[in-house]
């Protein structure tokens, strides 16, 4: 979802971010095999039910509002964020929640309160953290590739071709790896050595982060979104983990480790920009994002989750009101309007 800075319709603008996101999914899956496809069908479907059965129960007309696209972009920014090795009901339980209550229990687009792929995501990492942990190895790591089949035999029956266990197909992520490895005392120069990093970050995921900037440079050329809030996220980001780096290199991962891994490029380009749920002045777009970016590190840091861009941007969606009225700009010929 993304900032309109014209007045091109709905549609428009949400094929466009589909669009800007098919170059991170052609990545994932020759890194992470066939499971995302897997995940984008079932979100995508249970997106479009969803959507259909909430606009006939508020009875307004279904194919305009279902053909916006919006529904859609939800369902694979959510199928993203997730784990797709998740047993099928994950991905299904999250989109609805997402659809049903963030979305459509709050008026529907341009009501909502705060991200609904966010919110999705956010409840199952709460409920389901076991399951949102099955990240699939890195084929280039990995012994045992899943055909497309034995994808969906598992992600539909849980149950694996021959003698292969979980353990053999998942991993931790390098977010993950980094703050347990922390934990036990490693050096960050050691545990960079490790199988799963690759140059600046996991192994896969630098190539990922560079798809998802490359979605988010056209995305910008075509003015569905601007610089604002993914400059003051990156840079905030980018900035925190620097300082900290300069201060102990031991303990805190460099600024290029922290935009190259997790949701931080899907965050600021895809997520952060929702017109709905982000603020909507320049300034407050500068503070919104910068707000997001430092809680992002924070959480990485300090908090309970490896990574945190759903709490982050969840956090700043509550704050959305209070930015926009202080930044609202002075009409000219009168004074600044308090909030």
């Amino acid at each position: 979802m993304a900032f309109v800075s014209n007045t091109p319709g709905v549609g428009s603008i949400m094929l466009k971010v589909l669009f800007a996101l098919m170059p991170a999914i052609a990545v994932y899956q020759l890194y992470f095999g066939p499971a995302i496809l897997v995940s984008l069908m079932l979100a995508s479907l249970t997106a479009m039910l969803a959507e259909t059965l909430m606009l006939r129960l508020r009875r307004v007309p279904v194919m305009p509002f279902l053909m916006d696209g919006s529904a859609l972009v939800t369902a694979w920014l959510l199928a993203l964020s997730m784990p797709p090795l998740a047993p099928w009901w994950l991905i299904v339980m999250a989109t609805l929640f997402a659809i049903v209550i963030a979305k459509h229990l709050y008026g529907g687009l341009g009501n909502n309160l705060f991200n609904p792929a966010m919110v999705g995501y956010a409840v199952m990492l709460i409920s389901f953290p076991a399951q949102m942990t099955q990240w699939p190895v890195v084929d280039t790591l990995a012994h045992i590739h899943l055909s497309f089949f034995d994808t969906l035999r598992f992600i539909f029956g849980g149950t694996l071709p021959g003698s292969l266990k979980l353990d053999a197909l998942t991993m931790a992520t390098p977010l993950d790896t980094l703050r347990t490895q922390l934990l036990l005392g490693r050096p960050v120069a050691d545990i960079a050595t490790m199988p799963i990093f690759g140059y600046v970050g996991g192994q896969g995921s630098e190539l990922i982060a560079l798809a998802y900037l490359a979605g988010g440079a056209y995305l910008l050329q075509q003015r569905s979104i601007t610089w604002h809030i993914p400059a003051a996220f990156l840079g905030a980001l980018a900035l925190l983990a620097f300082g900290l780096h300069a201060f102990d290199a031991a303990r805190y991962a460099a600024p290029w480790f922290h935009l190259a891994t997790g949701g931080a490029m899907l965050g600021a380009f895809f997520i952060a920009t929702d017109p709905v749920t982000g603020a909507t002045t320049p300034k407050g777009k500068i503070i919104f994002g910068a707000g997001v970016g430092t809680l992002v590190y924070v959480i990485r840091t300090w908090g309970g989750y490896p990574d945190g861009v759903a709490f982050a941007v969840l956090i700043l969606n509550m704050c959305v009101p209070l930015i926009d009225a202080y930044t609202q700009p002075r009409v000219f010929g009168h004074g600044k309007e308090k909030p």
